[in-house]
């Protein structure tokens, strides 16, 4: 796997800073914009500069290649895990918790309208 998802010499690099650092980075990206009410657009926006930032890192701290696509892409689909999974975590809170005459949890990640009475 070394070369095709990361380009660090341990996969203990990778997981520390995509999955470790990026993920919970990503996990609160979600969540603000599910917060804030914003739709998952600008969740999209957010990841793709996140990923930026989490190249970087790579870069800066372990001498990985900045300006790869391929690493880029990998680290931002990753990050895209992550943050779509706060944002619809964080919404399926926020319906049934503001919402709660109208919807019931079905699970960490969906809600369902209630049945009428």
């Amino acid at each position: 796997m070394q070369g095709i998802l990361y380009e660090e010499p341990t996969i203990w690099l990778f997981l520390l800073v995509t999955v470790v650092m990026g993920g919970w980075a990503a996990w609160m990206t979600g969540r603000a914009v599910a917060i804030t009410w914003r739709p998952p657009v600008q969740l999209v926006i957010y990841t793709l500069i996140l990923g930026l930032a989490i190249r970087f890192i790579h870069f800066a701290l372990f001498e990985a290649t900045l300006l790869s696509p391929h690493y880029y892409i990998i680290d931002t689909i990753v990050l895209f895990a992550f943050s779509f999974a706060g944002w619809r975590y964080n919404r399926a809170r926020q319906m049934t918790t503001q919402y709660r005459w109208l919807y019931e949890r079905t699970g960490p990640f969906t809600w369902k309208a209630r049945e009428s009475a």
